[in-house]
């Protein structure tokens, strides 16, 4: 196990981490982590994200953490030296993992305050990068951080789902843009698609020493014993190729029952998307005939360009995915690491769907 760490181009051993700079929030936790990494202690406390209802906490072993490190410095081809940054917040595992693969593999770790705009004061594009969907969409929209975002060689990106119309924006980039497939139960991510260049792929390949089964209700089982002690059942339902690649279909707690009719959330936002102008997300309400009825937060106002956008692609859809009501909301709930919060989404729709309109 690693005893010092590269910040910045400064090395802090274990001695060094109480004076670390800690003037703020986001500092104290790296500080804190740091702490608790360099202690004598085998195991690490981490927090799940949260999507789809309270956040958890778990014991995660040091020594497979750094497992986890190796796995994808080893697929991406990190070397010592090689500039990383990390900008999420340090009590998820994906900003944890960030700092695990700087000390593994010597990386020189940059760290700014978790934000939509990371690269915005960095000034220089980092060899490796680790962000959410919701921070690449912001950074997209801004020329000079999109100039970084070209010239960074490694993106990794999850938190979320990488949809179609922002994997088409990525296409083009000329080094190399993933997307991430994993869980806090996993340790962060076991497997990488390509995004950008020939290829990209929906597919995602698992790492070495990674092994994928489907449960008889077709879900993803990974096996990891580097990384997960156990075989781990997801929620995800996947296409399994034999060639050991797959895609995630959608969750199995994401499934709307209305009227016999079982709607997957995530594709019914898949179908929408392209046409959408604004932040939405589709989720559920009980209905006293239907059982549930289909349900959509939307983040837009009177602007009459959207309304129209929003009657354009609700034509699209099959009346049996059609949402019942459309409820503006200023904004989408989310969690800390940016995923949209299902169980808060049902919660705000179930308090609102009264005063809803179609």
């Amino acid at each position: 196990m690693g005893e010092s760490i590269l910040i910045a181009g400064r090395s802090f051993c274990k001695a060094d981490i109480p004076s670390l700079p800690a003037a703020s929030a986001w500092q104290e936790e790296l500080a804190a982590f740091l702490e608790g990494w360099f202690s004598p202690g085998p195991v690490m406390r981490v927090q799940t994200s949260g999507s789809t209802g309270e956040p958890k906490v778990m014991l995660a072993e040091k020594k497979r953490m750094e497992a986890s490190a190796r796995m994808t410095c080893s697929f991406l081809g990190l070397k010592a030296g090689d500039s990383a940054l990390l900008c999420m917040p340090v009590k998820y595992i994906g900003a944890r993992m960030m700092v695990v693969r700087a000390l593994v593999q010597g990386l020189d770790l940059y760290c700014v305050k978790p934000s939509s705009h990371p690269l915005r004061d960095l000034g220089f594009a980092p060899g490796f990068l680790a962000v959410t969907p919701a921070q690449v969409f912001t950074m997209l929209d801004n020329g000079d951080e999109e100039a970084l975002l070209r010239s960074t060689e490694h993106i990794i990106i999850g938190g979320g789902a990488v949809d179609a119309g922002l994997a088409e924006r990525l296409g083009s980039f000329p080094r190399h843009v993933w997307s991430t497939y994993g869980m806090t139960e996993t340790l962060s991510h076991i497997a990488l698609r390509r995004l950008n260049g020939p290829q990209r792929s929906a597919f995602y390949t698992p790492f070495p020493g990674v092994s994928l089964s489907l449960s008889p209700e077709s879900t993803l089982v990974i096996r990891a014993p580097a990384v997960a002690e156990d075989p781990v059942v997801t929620n995800d339902f996947a296409e399994l190729r034999e060639d050991g690649i797959f895609r995630i279909l959608g969750r199995k707690d994401n499934v709307i029952n209305s009227g016999g009719i079982k709607i997957q959330i995530e594709a019914v936002e898949e179908q929408l998307r392209s046409f959408l102008p604004f932040a939405f997300c589709i989720t559920a309400v009980p209905d006293e005939h239907y059982g549930e009825i289909v349900v959509m937060l939307a983040a837009f106002g009177p602007d009459k360009t959207e309304r129209e956008a929003l009657e354009r692609g609700l034509a699209v859809l099959h009346a049996y995915s059609r949402p019942k009501r459309v409820i503006a909301v200023p904004d989408l709930p989310r969690t800390g690491s940016g995923k949209i919060d299902r169980a808060g989404a049902r919660a705000i729709a179930q308090k609102l769907a009264g005063g809803a309109h179609a």
